[in-house]
């Protein structure tokens, strides 16, 4: 936390995020059991409780980052015996009173978890993982993936890119200036964020929910 707080104040999330997971590295269990001459068939257990660890630390970790950088106040501690994803809605700070946010955040990241296959950050992670890098240099490199505008950062540029058009054109634009709006993208020599996917046999199931 110390490194983080002082990083820049405009230093983006992912950034943030991406540097708290290397500076877990240090504690990895994988490298203390490769160092100690464990054989290659049990490196999968020591790997295991790399992983369960991230697991558990990434969303105080996430949580946190967004509270330092947007400036919502101090963190907020997990909460034993809440889920996963509601312990990250409840950590996030945004009021809840209905527990409506924290089933959003739930189906968020069960949709997400789903969607991991063979994306960039997937691919990314599996390839350094090959190496026999630990989890958390391979996490870290799959996130320097996802931080790409073609990938994860489409995300942010994709509500950027709305916000503009709205912005534009005082509100919900005309069917006309939508398509006046993306012509001017396209003939910019830029690209329409959050339209780049692949055509998929089998409708998303983000696009669904």
């Amino acid at each position: 936390w110390k490194g983080l707080e002082a990083m820049p104040k405009d230093s983006h999330p992912m950034f943030m995020l991406d540097t708290a997971i290397l500076a877990m590295q240090r504690e990895s269990k994988l490298v203390k059991a490769h160092t100690a001459g464990m054989p290659k068939t049990d490196y999968w257990k020591p790997t295991l409780e790399d992983s369960l660890d991230l697991l558990a630390r990434i969303p105080g970790i996430a949580a946190g980052v967004y509270r330092m950088r947007f400036k919502k106040g101090p963190r907020i501690a997990p909460k034993k015996g809440l889920g996963w994803a509601e312990n990250y809605a409840r950590m996030l700070g945004v009021p809840d009173k209905s527990g409506e946010f924290a089933d959003c955040m739930r189906l968020y990241l069960v949709l997400h978890c789903d969607h991991e296959g063979g994306n960039v950050s997937a691919h990314t992670c599996h390839l350094v993982g090959s190496a026999l890098s630990d989890a958390y240099y391979s996490v870290s490199a799959g996130l320097n993936g996802l931080a790409g505008p073609l990938h994860g950062l489409a995300n942010q540029e994709c509500l950027g890119w709305i916000l503009e058009l709205k912005k534009q054109f005082g509100g919900v634009p005309t069917d006309e200036q939508l398509t006046k709006f993306a012509w001017d993208t396209l003939n910019g020599g830029k690209v329409i964020p959050g339209y780049g996917h692949a055509v998929l046999r089998v409708t998303d199931p983000r696009f669904a929910a």
